[in-house]
This record gives structure tokens, sequence and C-alpha cells, in this order.
């Protein structure tokens, strides 16, 4: 499986709270804080689930409070999905 993106949580993001028209969700975006960014942690909870749903992950629960920006949320996401994933070369 492919790393989770950005562009994967700004789009999960879209679906769950809409998009601000000012709000610029590019790249430059993951650095900010999703309250900065127009969402609130309603949003970020309907993200989690959504997240955890569509990868087949559970997120520590710490996410919503310690993920602040895009860019330390999809960290978090990717190192749930490396721990899921069996070590290679393991048979």
């Amino acid at each position: 499986m492919s790393a989770f993106t950005t562009e994967d949580l700004f789009q999960i993001m879209r679906e769950c709270a809409g998009e601000e028209e000012a709000v610029d969700l590019s790249s430059a975006a993951a650095e900010q804080e999703f309250g900065l960014l127009g969402y609130d942690s309603l949003a970020l909870m309907e993200a989690i689930s959504r997240v955890e749903r569509g990868y087949g992950i559970a997120l520590p629960e710490e996410t919503l409070g310690e993920a602040l920006t895009p860019a330390a949320f999809v960290a978090v996401v990717n190192a749930a999905l490396a721990d899921r994933m069996p070590a290679a070369g393991a048979a």
C-alpha cells in the first residue's frame, strides 16, 4: 500500500467539513494548524474515523490532541500503516 499523503488528508477533510474559499490547501498548508485552516475538532474526529475505516488501522487516541497540523496527522497515519505491515522478508 502506498503512503498516506497530505493530498489524501485534504481530500478527506474537504468531504468531512467542506473547504473555506479563502483557505489554500496546498502543500504549504501542511505545516499550518488545523484551526488556522478552518477545521475544528469535529472535522478532525470525522477525518480520523474515515482514515481508520478506509485504511483498516486504529489511530492512537492522542492523535487529535497531538497532531495539530496536517503534516503531523499524515505522519501518525503513516506510522500506523507501517506498524500494520509485516516486516520485509518475514515468512
